[in-house]
Order: structure tokens, then C-alpha cells, then sequence
């Protein structure tokens, strides 16, 4: 069967997974990002950036339901962009490593929120997302075995690493204080 991809994703990922099983350690990676300096008279937006990626500025604000201007994503549609993004790179390498032939992929990931808890106008409402849905439909090349399918779908959600740190939770630290000039 000849590779219908572009990149030997497989040759790629192949001397890595011989790293992390060799030496574990190779295997640990953090990411990271940071804020970047922005207009600090307007207290609606915000601009931070991936600190391997400084060039790329995401341009944030508060959501309208928290008195945001509406003209920037807000921290939320962030989440549910770095869920869709996580979904469907994953699906994508499991489909080029198992030479599954992809002719679309669609996520849509939507997160609800009570702004209650939030705005603190209720403290017995969580702040915080109260439910996300994922929905994935992938439209694959005919001729495949629905088998073959099936388990492509399932280890993307299996190593989709944003979707199952949302499942399973995470230690966060966090460390504010006040910094002096």
C-alpha cells in the first residue's frame, strides 16, 4: 500500500519512541507561555505568547458575559481551540501511522460556562467550564475496513493528551505575588 501522506509521519515519530523507551527522561517536555506586554490601561485584553513560538502573540480579552469587548477570543475559546487543535493532530498521526487515508477531518469542540461563579454573583456556583462536548466525524478514502476505522478513532481519543488531561485533571501550582520595582 503506498502512503497517501506527504511526510513519513511513522519515520519521523520512529527514532523518538526508541528515545523515550531507552531513556525515559528524553520523553519530558514542558511547554510553556507567557505574557507579553499590552495596553495595561485597558483591563478587557491581554496578549501572551508560547515561549518557543514568542512570534506567534495570541490576542485575548475577557468573554462579553464578563463585560469583555467581544472582539478578541477569550480564555475559553482558547481551551476549546487547543482541544480541537490536540483532536485532531492526534487523528491525523494515528491515521498516517496505521496508512489511513483521510479525505476530511471535522472538530467541534464546545465548552459551557456559568458566569455566575465567575462575576461572583453566586458563590454556590463553580467558577469554571461546567461541561465540555467534543464532536469528531472524519470522512475517510473508500475502500477501508470498518475494524481499521474503529481503532483509528479510538487511540485518538486514547492519546489525545489535551482531552485526557481535561478527563483525568492535573496538579496545578500557582505562585502569584506582588513583584517590586
Amino acid at each position: 500500500m503506498s502512503m497517501p501522506y506527504s511526510i513519513d509521519l511513522k519515520a519521523i515519530q520512529a527514532p523518538l519512541k526508541e528515545s523515550y523507551k531507552t531513556d525515559p527522561k528524553t520523553a519530558l517536555v514542558t511547554t510553556s507561555a507567557r505574557s507579553v506586554p499590552s495596553d495595561m490601561s485597558d483591563p478587557r485584553h491581554c496578549a501572551v505568547a508560547p515561549v518557543e513560538y514568542s512570534s506567534v502573540v495570541i490576542r485575548s480579552g475577557l468573554h462579553p458575559a464578563a463585560g469583555g469587548a467581544g472582539d478578541t477570543p477569550c480564555s475559553g475559546d482558547i481551551l476549546a481551540a487547543a482541544l480541537a487543535i490536540c483532536e485532531e493532530s492526534t487523528l491525523r498521526s494515528v491515521a498516517a501511522n496505521m496508512g489511513i487515508e483521510l479525505e476530511g477531518v471535522e472538530v467541534q469542540v464546545d465548552i459551557d460556562w456559568d458566569f455566575r461563579g465567575t462575576m461572583a454573583t453566586d458563590r454556590n456556583v463553580a467558577v469554571g467550564a461546567t461541561g465540555i462536548r467534543m464532536r469528531t466525524r472524519v470522512t475517510l478514502k473508500e475502500g477501508l475496513d470498518e475494524e481499521r476505522a474503529r481503532r483509528m478513532l479510538g487511540s485518538a481519543e486514547r492519546y489525545c493528551s489535551t482531552l485526557q488531561t481535561l478527563r483525568n485533571g492535573v496538579n496545578v501550582t500557582t505562585d502569584f505575588a506582588i513583584a517590586n520595582p
